[in-house]
This record gives C-alpha cells, structure tokens and sequence, in this order.
C-alpha cells in the first residue's frame, strides 16, 4: 500500500487507516464479536493498512486489550495510535487532563496495548478545568521518557459550545495554537467526508501549512456513505448512530443523492468498485498528508477498504463530489 507520512518526523503509516472502535464501543453491541475483530486487526497489517486508532476510552479499555493480542505478534508492522483524556462513567463522560492521570494513564494503556511505546498519543478533549498548557507539557513528557514518539489532538466535537458567529474549528485551532508552543503537534483528528466537509475551510489548512498531519475520522459517515443502510432500518439502543439527527428515517431518505453519486462515480471506474471506496478516495486526494482512518469490526470491510488506496478519482469525478448538496441533518 502506498505510505504516508504523519507531521514533521515523517512517520510513516499506511494511506489508509483502521479505526478500531466499533469493535468494542458505540456501533451494534450484538454485533461485537472479539474473535471477527481480530482477524480484521491481522488482515489490516497484511494489507499494508498499519495505523491502528483506539482510545483508552473504548469500551472502556477492552479495545486496547483487542489490540494487544495482536501486537503481541505484529508489533513491527503496526501503528499504534491512542488517545486520552475522556473518562467513561454510567451516564457521562468527562474530561481529565490533570498531569497525573496523564502519566498514569499511559502507563496503562502500555500494559493493555503490550508494547513499550505509542506511536501517536492523542489528547482526546482538553479538561476544561486544566489549562491545556499542563496536559500537554505532561504528554510530551512521555515522549521525552520514550513511552511515546508523537502527539496528537482530537478536533473539538460539533456539539461543544462555540462562540456567536464561530466557525466549527476555531476553538480547535486556537488549542492547537496554544500547545504549539510546548511541543510540536504530529497530527490532528477531524470528521473529514464527502458530506462533512467543514475541515476544509480552517482546520486542514491549518495542518497543511504547518506539516502537520490530518487523520480523517468518519470518512464513511458512520457506515452511511458506503450505502449499505436502508433508511428507516433503525439501531440499537447503544449504537450511537439511534440518537445521531442524520440517522433519522427521514433524513437518511434525504441524504440518499449523496450516496447515488458516489455509486454513479464507482460504476465509471468498473466493476467491483464500490461506493465507500469513492468516498475513501476523495479523503485521499485532499492531499498528501491525509489519512483516512474508516472504522470496522469485520475483514471483509478491511479488504474494501484498503482498496481504496489504488482508486485514483478523475477531475470529472471530484467536480461530481463537489456539487453536491451538503449532508441534511447535524447536531449543528
């Protein structure tokens, strides 16, 4: 698979990504089954497919735990990206970026991943509590320690409060801007697809101008974009996607030219190309420093999507995308 490269100290990782999550957290709990999401992890690493991105927050821990029965075996291949920051309580999740926790923390997630370092170690969301100055100075503690080789920040959530007039990735850039200043930022983690495209205006930028890396979380949309949901199916009670405003039947209708163009533009390519691996490829060709990191818990989903990498979208095919009417339904 082609590589690319991940902020100034040009780590190297497959160009497209595995997020982990669904695994173990947030999509179709009966679904999860640990023996399926292992063998995704090891066809991944056959692939060439070797950022691997999880949370200590998922499950919580029990993804991190996945991951390391594979490590333990594979660890040469992989590309382990964790985060921090978020704990997981009945009903809630807060924030903790106090110092200590962070270095516990870590320490943690070294055990639960079995290995010695983390590849990129991410700041899930900043402690509003905690000036994000001392979180970040204990992170990269870890790196000079050698626990870590690079850190990154998970972009501010769409439904964080935002100022009057705000655009969505000013308060992220204004993070960013301030822990800059203490140890260089390796890569950021923003929603990136073809009907969520708001990183393009600042945030990307942002990335680009500094060589700063850009993961691409929800490439897919949730598993929209790949058109393989039917609207009005429903979700179980803790899928995330039962409570999302796009998932409602009504909107799901609505969105459905979205998906009717990438399979009119996956059809021009031939056989066999999918509607999810143009969604994939238009990630891709945002520029050199993009990762998309798509999310699955089952092998054959893996196989698709690291096939996206060969698709190269003509300017016909990026001028389609680009006319399309944006994604209707947003915590916005």
């Amino acid at each position: 698979m082609e590589r690319r490269t991940i902020g100034a100290t040009a780590l190297a990782v497959g160009a497209v990504g595995l997020g982990c999550m669904p695994m173990n957290w947030a999509y179709s709990a009966s679904r999860q089954r640990g023996d399926e999401s292992l063998r995704a992890v090891h066809r991944a690493l056959d692939l060439g497919v070797s950022l691997l991105d999880t949370a200590d927050m998922y499950g919580p821990f029990t993804n991190e735990l996945l991951l390391g029965r594979v490590l333990r075996e594979r660890r040469s291949e992989a590309f382990v990206s964790t985060k921090v920051g978020l704990l997981v309580g009945e009903q809630h999740i807060v924030a903790n970026g106090r110092p200590g926790y962070v270095r516990r923390a870590c320490d943690a997630s070294l055990r639960r991943l079995q290995t010695d370092v983390i590849d990129l170690y991410q700041l899930h969301r900043a402690d509003p509590e905690i000036p994000v100055e001392e979180t970040w100075g204990a992170m990269a503690e870890l790196v000079r320690a050698g626990k870590v080789r690079a850190l990154g920040l998970c972009a501010v959530g769409a439904r964080s409060a935002r100022r009057p007039g705000a655009r969505l990735h000013d308060a992220t850039i204004r993070q960013l801007e301030r822990v800059q200043q203490v140890f260089p930022v390796s890569a950021v983690e923003a929603e990136l697809s073809v009907w969520s495209t708001e990183a393009l205006r600042t945030l990307l930028p942002w990335c680009v101008s500094r060589g700063v890396g850009f993961l691409a979380a929800m490439p897919l949309g949730n598993g929209y974009l790949t058109g393989t949901l039917t609207p009005g199916q429903g979700f179980e009670p803790e899928d995330l996607r039962a409570r999302h405003p796009r998932f409602t039947a009504e909107m799901m209708a609505a969105n459905q030219p979205i998906v009717a163009a990438l399979r009119r533009i996956a059809a021009r390519h031939g056989d066999g190309v999918t509607a999810a691996q143009v969604a994939l490829a238009w990630v891709l060709a945002q520029g050199r420093h993009v990762v998309p990191v798509p999310g699955t818990k089952q092998e054959r989903w893996v196989t698709q999507n690291a096939g996206a990498a060969r698709l190269r979208l003509t300017e016909r095919d990026l001028a389609e995308v680009r006319v399309l009417p944006p994604g209707q339904g947003s915590w916005e």
